[in-house]
């Protein structure tokens, strides 16, 4: 990829993302957990990169982090019941079609074997997920009208930069950290901008 194409990847794939996902993880863990996360390498060509920030940032943070690749939907239910198995286990959902198109069962599991999990979507959240920390998507779309105004007024897509979220989104269930037992210390629900009850 040449150096001018990297610079216009879109933001949303950056890596530089995973690091937020670690503000938000860290509270919850001590020393010696493990972070596995799901990707799917046919649907998230992406991957690589995350994977790559997360592993360089784990150290710091005294995770040690694993790929749990999976290579179609019927290997998650294995995959996540084979790791509930771990000491101090973490999920660590990546943003993902396939991940999403499995919203339901991948949050199912994640509740059913008491793994606290953090996911790259709101939407996760809301249909059970304990939490997110996440670009604010409908920003995103409300700050994309000004790249049609400006192309339906003869601007040329190629000249329009990839701009970088600015907006993102802390949110919490507290309904699920009590069913599987967690305590989510004061200091991250008042940083939240979303608490679900």
């Amino acid at each position: 990829m040449s150096a001018d194409a990297s610079k216009r990847r879109p933001a949303s794939k950056r890596p530089d993302q995973s690091g937020r996902y670690r503000a938000a993880w860290r509270p919850r863990f001590g020393s010696g957990a493990t972070a596995r996360r799901l990707p799917f390498p046919q649907t998230a060509p992406y991957a690589g990169a995350l994977l790559r920030s997360i592993e360089t940032a784990g150290p710091a943070f005294a995770i040690q982090p694993i790929v749990m690749p999976l290579r179609h939907a019927g290997t998650i239910e294995n995959a996540i019941e084979a790791f509930a198995r771990e000491m101090n286990p973490g999920l660590l959902v990546l943003p993902d079609v396939t991940t999403t198109l499995h919203e339901e069962l991948i949050v199912k599991l994640a509740a059913q074997h008491r793994l606290p999990a953090i996911y790259p979507w709101r939407h996760f959240v809301t249909a059970g997920g304990l939490m997110c920390y996440a670009v604010d998507l409908p920003d995103l779309w409300r700050r994309s009208a000004s790249y049609v105004d400006r192309m339906l007024k003869g601007g040329k897509p190629t000249d329009l930069p990839v701009q970088v979220p600015t907006k993102y989104q802390l949110v919490l269930n507290l309904k699920i950290a009590k069913a599987i037992g967690l305590e989510v210390p004061p200091t991250l629900l008042a940083r939240a901008d979303e608490v679900i009850e």
